[in-house]
This record gives C-alpha cells, structure tokens and sequence, in this order.
C-alpha cells in the first residue's frame, strides 16, 4: 500500500493523540510516557574556574577544583590570600582561586585555596564524611588533601602522603574504611591511604603495564568497582581482571571487550556498576562500559584527523561462572561522556564528543544531547535520547547528581590554559543542571517524600529499617522501591565510588491518610556498602523522592 504524503499523516496523528489524551488511564501511567526529554537550567554564569573535579558531601556542598597551573583563573581569593608556590610552571604567585564549593541550597559559591597541582588527580569520602583527595602534576603528584565539610572549613594538604606519583588515578573505597590508589601515569601499582606500617608502600599491579599501549597509555583512570565477594573488579584498556588487593592476586581474568577498541583516557568512555538489587538470593553484579575512541583515535588527533567516536556499549555479568560482553548500540556515539546512576537506577549518559578523544584540542563535534539507559527494559529499547543543552561540554566536563534528584554538569577546558576567544570551543565556567523527566511538574502528585528517618540519620549493617513516606496521588504499592546511593567523586569520564544498591520493594503498609510505610533491610556487610554517607531515596513509579542523608556504620 503507498505511503499517505506528510500532511496527511500529521492530519491523522493530531485526532488519534487527542484521543489517547482524552480516554488514556490516571496519571500513574504517564511516567511511561517519557515524552517531556528532561529540562536543562542554568545555574550559574560563572563560578571563577572550570569544574575539572566534582564531589557531593553529606552537607549539600560540592566540592569543585580544576588545575593550579593553568594561570589566574576567574574568582580571587578572599581576604588578600595569595599561594605562593616556587614549583609553578605558570604563575608561582596567584592571588585567585581554583577550587570553589558551591552550596546547593543557596545556589552560591565559596572561594577555596588549594596549594599545590589537582590537576588530573583523584579521590574518595572517607566513613566520617570528609573527602580524601590524591595525587595530581607536578608538586602536588605525591600530596594527600583533605576537605572537611564544614562551613568555613578550606583545603588542608599533607606533603608526600603517598607512596608513589600519581596522576591520572583512580581511588576506591574499601569495606576496611581505607582507600585503595590505583595506577596513574607511568604507575603500575596500587597503595592504600591511610597509611600504616604494614601498608605504607605501592604493591606491583602487571595488570596496568599489561594493557598500557605505548606511546598513548589507554590505561589511565581505570574503572574499579568493588564486588559482592570482596574482591575488585578492575577494566583497563580494553579488558578487566577480578582482583584480590589483600593477597595481590588476580582472581579471574575476563575477555577482552569485542573489537578490543580502547575504553579508558585517552580514548575515553566512562562506566558504571549497575544497581545491586541487595533483597535477591544471589545478588548479580552487572558493569556497563560505553562509548570511547576506536584503536588509532588519539594518534589519528595529534596529526588532525578526528575519527568518529564508538556507538557501543559493552555489558557484562561479572558474576556468572563464565561471564561474557554484550554489546549494545547506543542512539549516539561519544567519547569524553559522564555516566550518572539515577535514584531509579537508570543511567545517564551525557556530555561529551562524537569524534576524536581526551586531551589538548583533541575532541570535535560535541554530544549535546543526554542519552537514558533503563537497565531492566529488553535488549534493543533501553536508550532514550533526552532534550539538548545548548553548551558543549567537551574535555575535563563533569556531571554529578545531587540529592534533590538533579544531575549538576560543569567543566570544559580543552586548553593547556583557559582560553575564552579565538578557540572552538572556550573555556567553559558555567555550571548547569540537568532534570530527568521525573522532576517534571505534571508528577508531582506521583512523587514520594520521606517522613522518616530523618536526614543525617545513622543506621547499621543488617538492620530492619522501617521508611515512612507520602504521596498525594493514588499510589500504586507494586511500584515502590527503596534505594540508596554513594555520591561520586568524578572527573575525566569517570565516577569513582559510585554504587546504587536497591534495599527492598514492594511490603508497603499504609500508615494514615496520604502516608506509607515500606519495610527494608539495611546492607549485611561492608563489602556491599563501605561505611560512610550515602543518599537515600523511595522511588515510586519510577519517580524518585528528595534524598535523605543516611551514615552507615
């Protein structure tokens, strides 16, 4: 049969939606729909730096920093404050700011003073809430910082904390309440932090000098998630080994990704561990790896040629007796992206280049469009293409979520230094959010807000855990989940630290009128949830409430 011309179809399409407007079911189906594609909001036009480093603290501030040598930056140092650091290769003597902290609930920045080189570098919230952050260029590739998260509190540095240099690393939080340090360049090894007599050096890692290609690396910033068993699941390259850090000792080694092209910077993809269902018999651990740059991408930039980024994403179940990759194509190809678990533990995919890869002037054609992966839906439909923004967001661009369910994006700097004419694509210092579509107002009746335990709120391991919630609409009970979170602290592609774990659904129990009660238990052990601050949410239809602050210990 031929095809109806254009204005036809657009003639039948018009009645036929009205139709299904008119007759289709109560709101609680509209959060399938997914018709609105997120909004974007600019937050601010200018927070004085790029946001090369982003971490969320257990007091709604986030904690941001680029380099120190990239010259003076945009937001001077209150109070007269100058660093003087001789070691500088740009500007010893630089009375401006590169680190800031932005208060979520006042939409405002605080400048801080960081003394020697972040640049590159890496980090972790310890149990008691204060960020750990390691390593970086120059003078500042040995020193150990510490952010308290307090009101006034500032950066605090402790010189040759570390064992070894490391830049281009990547920390992991351990079930002992210590932080793993994992390569970096020209680093084929591992330490722990803090330091203590039996574990004060760096241990031998083959693994990293085995997926090292020489003259590029692709085995920087490392994706580490640590598993079920208590091992450390560790991709580098292109392939991932199950590692023992306590015996140093790989467990299991798994197949090299399909094509074998490079994931890690430069060739940069990012990854995630998908949301641990924590109430299944045997909990499955799933790692998700997208995008990055085919093998040859990064010499083929130096010399101006900008191959197309990849278009697959690569899947693996790490706890199957023979775990294998399944591939998957995403709706648009990107290096340099930001993948972000949500509180109803999709993933979004968003931010970066559909050519060329990480470094110097290396990247074309930015993605300004969010991808949606829903995890649980069938092979073939979980990808949906969410609403532009209008800034690129290319080399050294981060993405956060914060705990009112907005994803925070800033950065952009492909410059050695800040540049802001006269460049395809400028330094950027605007700081944005991003709302997935289950902020949008038209489900507000369908989104749940937590009663109790109140915000700040400690629990234990292995703990009944009552969580009393409301919701004006009509609920429907099937669809209520409890989750909790492990903010991340990202830069480069990558959200180190990040974990969603499922606590229970479903037992819901009315309490009075508009009020709930779910019944779940808290994680067994700190293997499956290192002791610290996680974000709390009960996701309803998929629409997440405000997150509370939990501590578990």
């Amino acid at each position: 049969m031929a095809t109806p011309p254009a204005h036809m179809i657009r003639t039948l399409i018009f009645p036929f939606l009205c139709w299904q407007l008119l007759f289709a079911p109560g709101p609680c189906c509209r959060v399938l729909t997914h018709a609105a594609g997120g909004e974007w909001q600019l937050l601010l036009k200018n927070i004085g730096i790029t946001a090369m480093h982003m971490q969320l603290l257990h007091n709604d501030r986030v904690v941001i920093f680029d380099r120190t040598d990239f010259g003076k930056s945009n937001l001077s140092l209150p109070d007269g404050k100058c660093r003087n650091d001789p070691n500088d290769t740009v500007l010893p003597i630089d009375c401006t700011a590169h680190s800031v902290e932005y208060d979520v609930a006042t939409n405002s920045i605080r400048a801080l003073m960081v003394q020697t080189d972040v640049w590159c570098s890496s980090g972790a919230v310890m149990a008691n809430g204060n960020l750990i952050q390691t390593g970086g260029f120059n003078d500042g590739d040995r020193v150990v910082r510490i952010f308290k998260p307090c009101s006034s509190c500032d950066w605090e540095e402790v010189p040759f904390g570390l064992a070894a240099r490391r830049w281009y690393a990547t920390n992991h939080i351990l079930p002992d309440d210590r932080q793993i340090v994992i390569g970096g360049r020209r680093q084929f090894n591992y330490e722990f932090y803090p330091k203590t007599g039996a574990a004060s050096n760096a241990y031998s890692l083959p693994f990293l000098a085995q997926t090292n290609d020489r003259g590029i690396e692709n085995n920087l910033y490392p994706f580490v998630y640590l598993h079920t068993d208590g091992n450390l699941f560790i991709f580098s390259n292109n392939r991932a080994i199950l590692f023992d850090y306590a015996k140093n000792v790989v467990v299991k080694t798994f197949p090299t990704i399909p094509g074998g092209d490079p994931r890690c910077y430069p060739s940069t993809g990012s990854a995630v561990m998908l949301p641990l269902n924590l109430q299944a018999s045997s909990i499955e651990v799933e790692v998700l790896v997208c995008g990055g740059a085919p093998t040859g991408s990064y010499t083929q930039a130096s010399k101006g040629n900008f191959v197309g980024a990849l278009k697959t994403c690569a899947r693996i179940k790490i706890t199957d007796s023979s775990p294998q990759w399944v591939m998957e194509t995403m709706p648009l190809a990107r290096v340099m992206g930001d993948m972000t678990l949500l509180p109803n533990g999709d993933v979004l995919i968003i931010n970066g280049a559909s050519a060329g890869t990480a470094g110097w002037e290396n990247g074309r054609d930015p993605v300004l469009k969010p991808v949606l992966y829903k995890p649980d839906k069938p092979t073939g439909s979980r990808f949906e293409v969410m609403n532009p923004t209008t800034i690129p967001r290319m080399y050294h661009s981060t993405a956060i979520l914060l705990r009112d369910g907005r994803v925070l994006v800033g950065g952009s700097n492909p410059h050695i230094y800040y540049k802001f004419t006269g460049v395809l694509y400028p330094t950027e210092l605007r700081l944005e959010a991003f709302s997935p579509e289950y902020l949008d107002s038209g489900f507000k009746n369908l989104r749940p807000t937590i009663i109790s335990p109140t915000s700040q709120a400690k629990i234990g391991y292995g703990k009944d855990l009552t969580v009393r919630f409301s919701v004006t609409g009509t609920l429907d009970p099937d669809t209520v989940s409890v989750t909790m979170l492990a903010p991340s602290f990202t830069t480069h592609s990558l959200s180190m630290n990040q974990r969603l774990l499922v606590l229970g659904s479903g037992n819901v129990k009315n309490a009075e009128k508009s009020t709930f009660a779910i019944a779940v238990t808290t994680p067994a052990s700190a293997i499956l949830a290192p002791s610290g601050y996680y974000v709390l949410f009960v996701v309803h239809q998929g629409i997440p409430s405000e997150g509370i602050w939990v501590q578990i210990q």
